[in-house]
């Protein structure tokens, strides 16, 4: 019977039961994160691992599994994490969940937009201090996202389905893509046009070597002074520190990430929960029930399918999809 090692002790829907019940399942079973001593030790003899897309597979990992692994399935749709030559290397399949989180990672997005722009984190911290004395005029006044100008940066799923929200609000809508496909929903545009007039930009990018760092302090000084950013794709895409030098001297309106470098981070201060301007999320977009169980049960039918001799359902982009 094959065994498979499962990196966390908790994964929402049917997906560990259906691996429990045809191979050996192994569990990582601390609530705290496996490190990368924990995840080489407990893949040592496994033939398939289902991991986190924040899990390192590099080299080490992957000889530390033996000749015997076959497969390595993220519950993620991105996987920077990976190191595919490696995986190529060794002839290891590897595979990931898109497409199911879409739609939720979409909301998360367009919610981001709301509260940044019309300042409602800043309003309810004043609420829950007490400091709501008085209806104002002049109070709590953000910005209307109904109307604005959407640039979405990448166009791949979340952000066709960012484009189809936006179209409910009114919203003009462009994209900055490589492959400049258009649609109903959006126009594509360069990326200096999209940056200077956009009311709203939002990132939809993988990380990759071209995009870490797309948005730092040139790309900011390009936008708007009352524009939005807006980052469900990976924290490093942005400059956190010319970020927060945007919002603190008025270059730009305000931001909003569900993505931040070095996650988690939890230190009350953190600059990046201290600045008004700024709503910060810990990496929601995909999280609910049916979206979560979805990736997990993706997960499974890509180690059954492997493991059983058959194609992968959603390998990586140009990787093998059999062992």
């Amino acid at each position: 019977m094959a065994r498979i090692f499962i990196s966390r002790p908790r994964l929402p829907g049917a997906g560990v039961d259906l691996l429990a019940s045809r191979f050996q399942v192994a569990q990582w079973r601390d609530d705290a994160v496996p490190g990368a001593d924990d995840l080489r030790n407990l893949v040592r003899g496994c033939d398939g691992a289902l991991l986190l897309g924040n899990d390192r597979v590099d080299a080490a990992l992957l000889d530390a599994a033996g000749d015997g692994l076959r497969v390595i399935a993220l519950a993620s749709a991105g996987f920077d994490a990976v190191d595919q030559e490696a995986a190529r290397a060794r002839k290891v399949v590897v595979t990931h969940t898109p497409g199911v989180l879409a739609e939720s990672t979409a909301d998360i997005a367009f919610s981001l937009m709301l509260m940044a722009r019309r300042r409602l984190g800043a309003a309810v911290d004043e609420l829950r201090a007490g400091g709501w004395r008085s209806f104002q005029m002049d109070g709590y006044l953000g910005l209307d996202v109904h109307g604005a100008t959407l640039g979405l940066i990448g166009y791949g799923q979340i952000a066709r389905a960012v484009a189809r929200r936006a179209a409910g609000f009114g919203m003009p809508v462009q994209h900055y893509s490589r492959t400049r496909r258009s649609d109903m929903f959006s126009r594509p545009v360069g990326l200096e046009e999209l940056l200077r007039t956009s009311d709203i930009v939002s990132l939809h990018v993988p990380l990759t070597p071209e995009t870490t760092g797309l948005i730092g302090a040139r790309e900011l000084a390009l936008m708007k002074p009352t524009a939005t950013l807006v980052n469900t794709a990976r924290g490093a895409v942005v400059d956190e520190s010319a970020l927060l030098a945007a919002l603190r001297t008025g270059a730009l309106h305000s931001a909003g990430l569900d993505v931040m470098n070095g996650e988690p981070r939890c230190e009350p201060t953190d600059p990046l929960f201290a600045e008004p301007n700024l709503v910060v999320l810990p990496h929601v977009g995909s999280a609910t029930e049916r979206t979560r169980a979805a990736m997990v049960e993706l997960a499974a039918r890509n180690l059954l399918a492997v493991l059983g001799g058959e194609p992968a359902p959603t390998p990586l982009p140009g990787t093998p999809a059999t062992y």
